[in-house]
């Protein structure tokens, strides 16, 4: 029995076996998923497919500000703007949320002890009451603005009513192509700057101007491209014509309920990131810094943020990766992202449960991997390098 029984000792052996096991019931249990859930499907005379996907959709999209979406357009049409609508809210939600929570943060550490407890009580606030809950109360505040006809008037531009905020459109004519190109080369040409730049101080320990050169570039330079090529650029202004405001753009009250809250819960936890980060780098850095003549303004930008970001960079991606994930929950209030308008209206006028949610599942998982990979490799640039 011993001998039938002696390739168990072989560590190797044991690996190779259980790990065989676990796939192979790992692949039994979605074969039998599988089969159940046609055999259920037979049964209740459900098509399987993707056809639905070139249906028309019958329904209308409120929030749909990068494709002209019309109740005649397909389900696939909707998946598009879906997406292009929760990467909106997603992207704005970070940058912002990066932004106040490292504002934050560094309040947090402020020796002003006013100051400090603000950020304190903003921080347990926010972080305790579920973010649900702050979704709905934004868009309980907004849906009271003033009504159309009563809607609050800006320079005689914008419209700020319960219907979503009315502002100018722009109309890019020909030649604003070029004005774009002219920008773009710029942002490029700043990057190169900037890391000649820190090239030339390791070597020389002088310091240039990055900052203001690079802004430089990217207003000045597509600036004056701008009127050379006669300013190919207008505006398509809102008007009161009825019930409505005609022409110009609308950001609805779900998108800016959706933003702030993202923002505002997202910070909180950025916030206690960036702290946990600050607090990481050692006293020491400050004080041989400060022995050095620098402002403390310098120190915090020059010596503790480059070494913090070494800890607040990996929690930073989880929180981006939360925030996308968390847009989801824009179906209470009607955002029309992925969720509320693929997989939900969508999925509820075609019957396809499993496509639409295949379909969505895929979708989120290919955009938090994308996100994953580009804060390594921004991690990974920013990380000590040994010679």
């Amino acid at each position: 029995m011993r001998s039938n029984l002696s390739f168990f000792s072989d560590e190797k052996f044991r690996s190779i076996f259980f790990q065989t096991l676990v796939i192979g019931i790992f692949a039994l249990g979605i074969y039998l998923i599988v089969q159940t859930t046609g055999h259920n499907l037979e049964k209740r005379n459900i098509a399987t497919g993707w056809r639905f996907l070139s249906d028309p959709a019958g329904f209308d999209i409120s929030f749909s500000p990068f494709i002209d979406f019309k109740s005649t357009d397909t389900h696939l049409d909707v998946y598009f703007v879906g997406i292009f609508n929760t990467l909106l809210v997603s992207f704005c939600g970070c940058i912002a949320a990066t932004i106040l929570g490292f504002l934050i943060g560094i309040v947090r550490l402020s020796s002003n002890w006013l100051l400090s407890r603000v950020a304190y009580v903003y921080v347990e606030f926010t972080r305790n009451v579920p973010l649900l809950l702050q979704i709905i109360l934004w868009y309980s505040i907004l849906i009271q603005l003033p009504r159309i006809k009563q809607a609050l008037e800006l320079m005689d531009m914008f419209f700020i009513s319960n219907r979503g905020i009315y502002s100018p459109r722009p109309i890019f004519e020909n030649g604003f192509s070029f004005v774009f190109i002219a920008f773009i080369l710029a942002l490029i040409s700043s990057f190169i700057l900037r890391k000649w730049s820190k090239k030339r101080q390791d070597e020389t320990g002088k310091q240039f101007p990055v900052a203001l050169t690079a802004l430089g570039l990217l207003i000045i330079v597509p600036l004056v491209l701008f009127f050379i090529l006669g300013s190919p650029l207008s505006f398509d202004f809102p008007a009161l014509k009825g019930f409505n405001f005609k022409g110009g753009m609308v950001i609805r009250p779900e998108f800016i309920a959706m933003f702030l809250a993202l923002t505002i819960y997202t910070a909180a936890f950025i916030s206690e990131t960036v702290r946990s980060g600050i607090l990481s780098v050692t006293k020491g850095q400050r004080e041989a810094s400060s022995s050095l003549g620098l402002k403390k303004s310098w120190i915090m930008r020059l010596v503790i943020i480059p070494q913090a970001l070494r800890v607040i960079i990996p929690p930073l991606t989880s929180q981006y990766l939360n925030l996308t994930k968390n847009s989801s929950l824009g179906i209470a209030v009607g955002y029309a992202d992925l969720v509320h308008g693929f997989g939900g209206i969508s999925l509820n006028q075609t019957g396809q449960a499993i496509e639409c949610m295949v379909i969505v599942m895929a979708t989120y998982l290919t955009i938090s991997l994308i996100i994953s990979a580009f804060m390594n490799i921004y991690n990974k640039s920013i990380q000590f390098k040994e010679k």
